[in-house]
């Protein structure tokens, strides 16, 4: 688990940073309107809970969620979204898995395709990755602000499968039934959360040496900046010598 929640972990700090609002509100919204299909009750459609959720951390207005959910369950017109999952490897044997919203699959496809030839990797078929994944719930809280110990008293009722600290930031893993009583619990503390959703996580991850390390994040960078890019997993891990060596560069 260590090498996704380290991935993770920099993948949220970097995309805070660096990614610009508009593209973010974009790929929430197609995250709302696919969930919403099925039902615009948040307390009934975990789904759709947890991608309200994800836009609320993000300040997205009140009427651009409400609008979503209204065309996602077919009381509005709107574009009609099809999720569309690519597996495949990327440099150094990388498992790599790319979760996307299109309304043109046969634009997503050779676009994403292309990506992974550019760089090292290959789209594979569908299964021939993701047996090495298993959902589960994640949160991720920023460092500073709690301890791992705190936290783990303040769970111990709730369905947690494991609390640690990596990067200085504590990471709790749920089941996927346990997640929502966790999120909104951790609602309420009020902490700052780096990441908070039900992720897939890699069973097994792979050791990169530095070479490896920039060309999967490299790839991984790419299809994340796709437009119909939802979520990236990889079972890639990348030590914390090379990590802060590359974030030198």
């Amino acid at each position: 688990m260590s090498g996704h929640s380290k991935w993770a972990t920099i993948k949220r700090k970097k995309g805070a940073i660096d990614a610009k609002r508009g593209a973010i509100f974009t790929k929430i919204i197609k995250e709302i309107t696919i969930a919403a299909r099925d039902g615009e009750d948040i307390s009934a459609n975990p789904r759709l809970r947890t991608a309200v959720n994800k836009a609320k951390a993000a300040n997205m207005p009140n009427d651009n969620i409400e609008r979503a959910i209204k065309k996602g369950a077919g009381t509005l017109d709107g574009v009609t979204y099809e999720e569309v999952r690519y597996e495949g490897y990327g440099p150094g044997g990388v498992a790599i898995m790319v979760d996307c919203l299109t309304d043109n699959k046969n634009r997503t496809t050779p676009e994403i395709k292309i990506i992974f030839s550019k760089n090292g990797g290959n789209l594979g078929e569908s299964g021939s990755v993701s047996y090495m994944f298993d959902r589960k719930g994640m949160i991720i809280v920023e460092s500073g602000q709690t301890t791992e110990d705190d936290l783990m008293e303040k769970l111990l009722d709730f369905d947690i499968e494991d609390i640690k600290t990596e990067n200085e930031s504590i990471v709790i893993t749920t089941s996927p039934e346990g997640f929502n009583d966790v999120s909104d619990f951790m609602a309420t503390t009020k902490l700052s959360l780096l990441m908070n959703q039900i992720t897939l996580v890699s069973k097994n991850t792979i050791s990169l040496d530095e070479k490896k390390a920039t060309q999967c994040l490299k790839i991984i960078e790419m299809l994340e900046e796709h437009d119909d890019t939802q979520e990236v997993y990889s079972n890639g891990d990348i030590s914390d010598e090379i990590m802060a060596k590359l974030n030198e560069e």
